[in-house]
């Protein structure tokens, strides 16, 4: 399909409500997998508990090692009381956070707000383009803690119970701040599956994307090349782009766990599908008709309705493959969403470690 005629409706499927995955799972490996193959659209059930059995040795799994902040804040006013909520976005500088804010109307310049017991104060510098606001806090000690102490997970709109756990919401190897969102393909993994996974002789590399909320935002453009992708920040180290490397160089596969890791290893490769040691900020949009330097497979969540996760996927495997996979996904009442189940798209059914 030429990416010109592709309609934003072109990646729509129908989803009960009932499907979307509210709670966590007590054991973050129960989930079911409906693998996918890349090439076919063959269809395969399994339990992500068996997904070692898919890896070879000397493939690597990349891994986004990003920490989701407790960024929801739930405040005062300090004039009038009204309640507020504010959502941190992106530290711009020292105390200084670019955030979402509700009501947004009434926030305006130079409001102060009031967190909790007033441990953390904080005043609204000036209101950006799009509404967002700049907000400077104060407060005694370290933010971090503070925002530990106070700050909720920022759950995706379509969750809408309350978490009970903020961890169920963070990688087991989650380590660097800095996400609005979790790399919920990540969330499947326990230590002991990593472990396993390594000592069969496939290799980890972990590299680095801040998830912004723009991942939840739908898109709202007709034709999908109108539509203006949101910036991340990425990071990828000289240990991990040499693992990378190495793989490819032996033959051995590059399997993305989550549309993270795939779009910061895509914004970073060469032509020839070599990484490096680097930082910045990507853009990457990717759909139908991409051709894809680095990724083999790809471990993730189903995701939503037209969005440009489910266009991502479609440019791996194929557009008619994906909704027909997940098609199958709705009449066997697979979970979906962040809390849900997992889709693997593989080029090997095989099982190759035994």
């Amino acid at each position: 399909m030429d990416d010109r005629s592709l309609r934003t409706s072109d990646f729509y499927f129908d989803l009960p409500q009932d499907l979307i995955a509210q709670d966590p799972l007590k054991d973050r490996s129960a989930s079911r997998m409906l693998m996918v193959d890349i090439a076919t659209g063959k269809r395969k059930h399994e339990s992500f508990k068996n997904i070692t059995d898919y890896l070879h040795k000397g493939d690597c799994l990349v891994l986004n090692n990003t920490k989701v902040l407790p960024a929801r804040l739930l405040g005062i006013k300090e004039d009038t009381g009204a309640g507020v909520e504010i959502l941190l976005l992106k530290k711009k500088e020292k105390d200084v956070w670019e955030t979402l804010v509700k009501p947004g109307k009434k926030m305006r310049q130079g409001a102060r707000l009031l967190f909790g017991d007033g441990s953390l104060r904080a005043e609204v510098l000036d209101i950006l383009e799009g509404g967002n606001r700049l907000i400077r806090f104060q407060y005694e000690g370290i933010f971090e803690e503070i925002l530990d102490a106070l700050g909720e997970m920022p759950l995706p709109p379509y969750i809408t119970h309350k978490l009970q756990d903020k961890n169920r919401y963070q990688t087991v190897y989650a380590r660097y701040e800095g996400s609005a969102a979790a790399p919920t393909a990540g969330l499947h993994f326990t230590g002991d599956l990593l472990n396993e996974i390594e000592n069969r002789g496939v290799k980890l590399a972990y590299v680095t994307l801040h998830v912004g909320l723009g991942t939840f935002r739908p898109v709202k453009a007709k034709h999908i090349l109108d539509h203006h992708m949101h910036a991340e920040h990425y990071q990828i180290s000289a240990e991990a782009a040499g693992l990378i490397n190495e793989t490819r160089q032996k033959g051995g596969r590059v399997i993305c766990v989550g549309t993270t890791s795939c779009r910061t290893l895509e914004s970073a490769a060469d032509e020839q599908g070599r990484v490096r040691e680097c930082s910045g900020d990507t853009e990457i949009f990717i759909y139908p008709g991409y051709r894809f330097k680095i990724t083999d497979c790809l471990i993730t969540n189903f995701h939503l309705p037209e969005s440009t996760l489910v266009m991502l996927v479609s440019a791996l495997a194929g557009r008619e493959n994906v909704l027909n996979a997940y098609r199958e996904a709705v009449e066997e009442r697979y979970r979906f969403f962040s809390f849900g189940d997992v889709c693997f798209f593989t080029d090997d059914f095989t099982k190759g470690l035994g």
